[in-house]
């Protein structure tokens, strides 16, 4: 047989055993008796993605999928409370989430990383260098983000009055399913004449929210809604990628990315026109494209 076909084919094979060294999914301890769920994939540096309210890691698919097929390690974790990971009755405010995260950044031993966060996630993300000094990450991102602060006050006149978050609150516990049926189409820009997400799938998303505990799912929207992370911003001080749409009726773009690409030092920020809140999946293209450019810059 021929040598360099031998040789072709053992490297082949070690190169598939290399890659698949991080193709797993585990749990994760952070805590006592709080296990999250982690999907490990690829090899490559690291890329951190944090889902939003009240979905779990599934959301990131078309993200996955792309960035491991260009050289990523991806790590896409169901926060507590969420997707398959523990269900703990506390623990749902923003140091505990974070300290969650950096359980994982430990144990994992991740280093150079990029911590993506979507929606909620993006508080995770701040928090984690005001808290945790940032230690592993090299870069981050800020996906359709309640960053920096959501709630009306005097000194932020444009934000949710708190009426708002208690309506919410209320519809949660008359009828979750319902709510969330509701929330999902204004989520994915879904009317009368604008239709970007099949039924199915917006039938999928809404099961994935349905699995969410219900009381996770009211204290992570206490979470997001009423803290305030103004004073924290200065502490990203890495490259940060700030990304928003225009037509984000759950998360409105001048209350919270606007404002945050004006106080993070070093960021991009970049505004996708007609976008509604749910973009990794409706602008699901040019997002992977510009997160892989943002990576690679």
């Amino acid at each position: 047989m021929d040598n360099s076909l031998v040789n072709t084919s053992e490297s082949l094979r070690d190169h598939d055993f290399d890659i698949r060294l991080h193709n797993t999914d585990k749990y994760i301890e952070t805590a006592k008796n709080v296990k999250l769920y982690v999907k490990d994939y690829g090899k490559g540096k690291p890329v951190i993605l944090i889902h939003g309210w009240p979905l779990s890691n599934e959301m990131w698919e078309y993200q996955i999928e792309f960035l491991v097929q260009n050289n990523f390690r991806v790590i896409a974790y169901d926060r507590r409370g969420f997707g398959k990971s523990s269900q703990p009755w506390s623990g749902y405010d923003y140091d505990t989430l974070t300290d969650d995260l950096s359980a994982i950044i430990e144990q994992l031993q991740l280093e150079d990383a990029a911590l993506i966060g979507f929606s909620m996630g993006g508080g995770e993300v701040v928090r984690y260098f005001s808290r945790h000094g940032g230690k592993g990450v090299t870069k981050a991102g800020l996906i359709s983000s309640i960053i920096p602060f959501l709630l009306k006050t005097e000194d932020n006149p444009d934000g949710h009055p708190r009426e708002k978050s208690e309506n919410t609150a209320t519809a949660i516990k008359e009828d979750r399913i319902g709510f969330v049926d509701n929330f999902g189409k204004t989520f994915f820009g879904v009317n009368i004449i604008n239709k970007p997400i099949s039924t199915p799938l917006l039938e999928y998303y809404r099961m994935l929210c349905s699995f969410a505990s219900p009381h996770a799912t009211l204290k992570c929207a206490e979470s997001f809604s009423y803290t305030d992370f103004r004073d924290e911003l200065h502490t990203v001080n890495v490259p940060t990628l700030i990304i928003h749409g225009n037509d984000d009726k759950i998360v409105p773009i001048d209350l919270t990315s606007k404002k945050a690409a004006e106080a993070i030092a070093d960021n991009t920020y970049i505004v996708y026109e007609g976008a509604p809140h749910g973009l990794f999946y409706t602008e699901r293209e040019k997002l992977n494209d510009d997160l892989l450019h943002f990576l690679n810059s």
